[in-house]
């Protein structure tokens, strides 16, 4: 096995406030009334967790027992968040203390796994002093997740300018982002990863067509929730579908998709074969749904091994998991 390169994480941190109810947005919401909306739902649940995606991909990875850099900011009342990612073996150094409130997400999930939600972005704007020429001449494998995008676009030209490898994860920034941005961003992905909504965001906004998606992109990595993902790109010569690890019960969605993107970056970075990395991305997602809340899942070797065999029919080329912390 080639020796891991380092994962630099750049993204949001978020305390985030997840919701759900018994019942159907379908029953709440109706075509001919969507322009003058006025609800009020009944909430079965309610929690305040740690969240946001660079965060949420930290959190995985630390299970998996790597030890990645998370490159964001946080305000005063994100200081003790950060303390126990700390204790997790995640490197917090490089993230900056605003003096604005910490990033927060709402969300509200119906029964039939349908999400509303808002997010609050704080000292996510703060963000000027994130840099990744710390990482210079190491090799990173550089996440550059949703977060600012005056941000997102100063890491996109500093990794270009760099020659680090990216895997591009704009998310729903992709409706916020100026065109040119993601043509940039596409442009330096080694590895492209959003969900087919996005997706077809993304193609709308920029005028290329999936098709020139993946044949500019080396590795184009489309998640469909329950579906599982597709694997296309130009460096991808039999693009190949990777199905879903089946969880011992589905509690919530919230965070499965940054739990997918921890074990593929794991995966890749330790120089693993694409479909074994999209594999323990799927394994570790499978883990995510079962818990409420984004960094509340946990897995041991054992336990990991054994929902990848038995999704995948092969074990994870990895000899030790850092056990749960």
């Amino acid at each position: 096995m080639t020796s891991p390169r380092p994962i630099v994480l750049t993204g949001s941190i978020a305390i985030d406030r997840i919701m759900s109810f018994g019942g159907s947005y379908a029953d709440y919401l109706h075509a001919e009334h969507l322009d003058s909306v006025s609800v009020s739902i009944f909430l079965d649940s309610m929690q305040d967790t740690h969240g946001g995606v660079a965060a949420n991909i930290a959190y995985t990875l630390s299970l998996l027992g790597n030890e990645p850099y998370l490159l964001g900011s946080v305000g005063a009342d994100g200081l003790m968040y950060m303390e126990q990612l700390a204790r997790r073996g995640i490197n917090i150094g490089h993230v900056h203390e605003s003096t604005l409130p910490t990033a927060s997400f709402s969300v509200i999930t119906d029964k039939d796994q349908n999400q509303i939600g808002g997010f609050y972005p704080g000292a996510m704007f703060d963000s000027d002093s994130l840099s990744l020429a710390p990482w210079r001449g190491q090799n990173p494998l550089v996440v550059v997740s949703p977060h600012d995008p005056k941000a997102m676009r100063r890491q996109i030209a500093e990794a270009t300018d760099m020659s680090f490898s990216v895997c591009y994860d704009i998310g729903q920034q992709v409706s916020n982002a100026p065109p040119e941005d993601i043509l940039e961003g596409i442009a330096v992905a080694e590895i492209l990863i959003l969900n087919d909504y996005e997706l077809s965001v993304l193609s709308k906004r920029t005028g290329l067509s999936i098709a020139d998606i993946h044949a500019k992109v080396p590795v184009v990595i489309t998640t469909f929730g329950p579906e599982g993902s597709r694997i296309d790109g130009s460096s991808v010569h039999n693009p190949f579908s990777i199905g879903v690890a089946t969880p011992t019960s589905v509690v919530d969605p919230t965070g499965a998709g940054d739990a997918y993107r921890a074990g593929l970056c794991y995966g890749y970075a330790h120089g693993w074969d694409l479909q074994e990395a999209a594999q323990l991305g799927a394994s570790c997602a499978s883990f995510a749904i079962e818990t409420m809340g984004t960094q509340t899942h946990s897995f041991d070797f054992p336990a990991l091994t054994n929902r990848y065999f038995a999704a995948f029919g092969s074990r994870p080329p990895f000899t030790k998991v850092k056990e749960q912390i």
